[in-house]
């Protein structure tokens, strides 16, 4: 067997220290929103459930992805990307440098899960 082979093998169910990192963001950025929607910042209506749905998902997938499975790291992927599209989207409505800095680090957060390496440490 080949030093490559064994490493592969190695690696796999190792976590690699930037994705707890991007779980403790993610799971303050889910309790935020969950107190904002709670608070009625985002509405009395739809939004509201829809933003709570969303936070629940994101939060079943963090800790999926801290035990480094792959539906809880498809779950946190597409969070990140639905997250920095809805910065994106509020810089461009409102001009706060605020959001765009939180969307460029949401789309660097993405950016880093999709990496090959990530993933092949993934059960």
């Amino acid at each position: 067997m080949s030093d490559s082979e064994t490493e592969s093998k190695n690696v796999k169910g190792q976590m690699l220290p930037g994705i707890a990192g991007i779980c403790i963001f993610m799971i303050l950025m889910t309790t935020a929103n969950v107190y904002a929607a709670l608070a009625g910042v985002y509405g009395r209506g739809v939004a509201k459930y829809a933003i709570l749905t969303l936070c629940t998902l994101l939060a079943t997938g963090i800790f999926g992805l801290l035990r480094l499975a792959k539906w809880g790291w498809a779950l946190v992927t597409a969070g990140c990307l639905l997250l920095a599209a809805g910065y994106f989207y509020a810089y461009a409505k409102t001009h706060i440098g605020f959001f765009l800095v939180q969307g460029l680090f949401s789309l660097l957060f993405f950016l880093y899960l999709s990496r090959p390496e990530t993933r092949e440490r993934l059960r």
